[in-house]
Parts: C-alpha cells; sequence; structure tokens
C-alpha cells in the first residue's frame, strides 16, 4: 500500500492541473481497501481511477484513494461467451487490446477510451454505438458506507447515456471488479457513423479504425491536457430539433433518433456551429481538431480557467440554440 500526505495530484489528473490533496492511498487488494482506518483520514474521501474525466477544481481537502488492483482472468468454459474478470485498477484500453489480441469481440469499439476499468463502470463510458453496459454483467464494490463488500448486477447498475447508480451515489461505492462478457462469435457493430466500411476482419482490425477516427480528432494525453470529451450530447425533443434546423437553413443537423422518439444532438457540432473552435479562457482552450474538447492549452492552465471557458460556452449555446449543454467530465 501506497500512503502520503501532502501529495501532488499533477500526475493523477489528464487535465494536469496543479493541485494536491491532504492524503493518497493506492491499494493493491480489496483486503488493504476494507483495512483501512476510515474514521481516521482527512474528509471527504473520493476514489479516482486515471483521472480522465475528471476536473479538480482547487487544491482536494481530504483523502483521494486509487486502485492497483490490475488483473485480468478469464474464465474459459468452452463456449462462445467468454466470462473476463477484470481489476478497478486495470487502464482500460489495455485491457481492450489484450480482449483483441485473443479475438474476443465485444470491446472493440471503445478502444483508445482513457481511464481505468473502475472508472468505466462508473461512467458508462461508451463510443461508436457500444457502450459499457453492452459488455458488462456484474461489477463488485466496496460499500465506503457500510464498510463492506457488494456486488451488481447490470441491471441493478442502473446504467443510461453517461449514467450509473454509482454516480447517483457519488462517492459512495468504489468498483474493485468487473465482470465482462465477451464473445469468440464475430458481433462486430459498424452501424455508427465513422465506421461504415471499415475492415471487420477480426477485433483487432475494427480496434485500429477506432484507433485512427479518435487519434485524428482527440488530442494526445501524452502531450496536451485534457479531459476528454467535456460535455454531453444533449438529449432533446423532435420539435427542438426542428427548431434548431430553421435556425441553421441550409444545413443539415447532424442526429441520432433514440427510442421513445427522443434525439440525440452532437454537442461538439452545437458548439462548432457557434463558431467556438480555438476559443480561450486563460491557458484553457476549445480544441481546434474537436470542440467537445477543451485542452490545457498552455501547459499550466488554472482550474479557474477551464470553469470560466465551460460557463461561455454553456451560455453561447444556450444564447444560439436554446440547448443547455451539461459536463460529463467530474468536477472535484
Amino acid at each position: 500500500m501506497k500512503l502520503m500526505y501532502d501529495y501532488d495530484l499533477s500526475a493523477h489528473n489528464t487535465f494536469r492541473m496543479k493541485v494536491r490533496c491532504a492524503c493518497y492511498i493506492e491499494y493493491e487488494n480489496v483486503e488493504e481497501l476494507a483495512g483501512l482506518d476510515f474514521d481516521s483520514l482527512p474528509r471527504p474521501v473520493r476514489h479516482i481511477g486515471e483521472g480522465s474525466n475528471l476536473l479538480f477544481t482547487k487544491d482536494f481537502p481530504g483523502t483521494i484513494l486509487h486502485s492497483a488492483i490490475r488483473h485480468i482472468k478469464y474464465v474459459d468454459m468452452g463456449l462462445d461467451e467468454v466470462p473476463v474478470i477484470a481489476g478497478g485498477g486495470v487502464r482500460w484500453d489495455n485491457l481492450v487490446a489484450e480482449l483483441c489480441s485473443h479475438s474476443l469481440w465485444g470491446a472493440e469499439n471503445l478502444s483508445l477510451i482513457p481511464g481505468e476499468v473502475g472508472a468505466a463502470a462508473v461512467q458508462n463510458i461508451g463510443a461508436y454505438g457500444v457502450e459499457f453496459k453492452d459488455i458488462v454483467s456484474g461489477v463488485s464494490c466496496f460499500d465506503l458506507q457500510e464498510r463492506r463488500r457488494c456486488k451488481f448486477t447490470v441491471a441493478e447498475c442502473g446504467y443510461g447515456y453517461r449514467e450509473s447508480m454509482f454516480k447517483e451515489a457519488a462517492g459512495r461505492y468504489v468498483v474493485t471488479s468487473v465482470l465482462l462478457r465477451v464473445s469468440r462469435k464475430a458481433r462486430p457493430r459498424l452501424e455508427y457513423k465513422g465506421l461504415s466500411g471499415v475492415d471487420a476482419s477480426s477485433p483487432q482490425s475494427v480496434r485500429d479504425a477506432v484507433i485512427a477516427i479518435r487519434r485524428g480528432k482527440l488530442p494526445d494525453p501524452e502531450d496536451t491536457g485534457s479531459a476528454g470529451s467535456f460535455f454531453k450530447n444533449p438529449v432533446i425533443s423532435a420539435i427542438d430539433l426542428a427548431w434548431i434546423s430553421d435556425s441553421v437553413p441550409g444545413v443539415t443537423v447532424p442526429h441520432f433518433i433514440l427510442p421513445g422518439g427522443m434525439v440525440k444532438v452532437p454537442a461538439a457540432w452545437l458548439i462548432d456551429q457557434c463558431g467556438l473552435k480555438g476559443e480561450k479562457a486563460g491557458g484553457a482552450a476549445v480544441y481546434e481538431k474537436q470542440p467537445l474538447v477543451i485542452v490545457n492549452a498552455s501547459g499550466d492552465a488554472a482550474p479557474d480557467d477551464v470553469l470560466e471557458l465551460e460557463r461561455r460556452i454553456v451560455a453561447t449555446v444556450h444564447e444560439r440554440f436554446g440547448v443547455t449543454l451539461s459536463p460529463e467530465v467530474e468536477h472535484l
């Protein structure tokens, strides 16, 4: 176990915010986590993954927990469906890479999404027509409130678009491992725009296509600090879609029709239509190649720079289209 006080969190958030916490604890198994004297720890206590979907708005006054549970176990019963158990501290893309190397289908569309397995379960990550909920069977957790282990079925997790029961009960549950169900049988999901016509001869070929697309429009976290997609794609009514269409004559509004008749519109398109690509606030900027991303352009942007840019984007989009964007990135 690693325990540090007055700890620098710069390497634990992909925005690279220069913030600190009162106490940092990294544990290697559930027993170490369960054995902590929580009553003696600086409050509040929060668990983070790689910090890839997180904005620290200031120094954190309490304790940050981080998982180093990094096992990947296969339950091979000779069937098409292969159960896989992955620890909460496994890097998500490392897991996807390994599954593809074993020719196992299911996670390939979720390639190159930053973060760890535990955060994937909390955020219900998604890309190119696939969400985490589509391949998970169960989630094992440690309940920080009741100080006990617990398990949840996928139905109990309450998954929705970038939502889950874990987000609703923010800070209560630590995801220690997940049970995924992947398949030996070819199950490519290519209906999402951008993947049509790609080589689907193997999970790896689909993974390669997804990686190429993502690298073409998203900043490399090794070079530029960001938290990936900053805003959720708003879900609106068909009437609202018609109103937006009328406001941009001659332009087709990209959208995705959801069950029940609601419509999902790309937040990136709305931001782009407002002319906000490259918009800056202090050291933060809207990424030139993908307006859904806010970057630490200067390398030393302050949390207030990002918050100011967020406020400006939300206000501008609302004034132009009447749509209120919501951040996908957690603010802490």
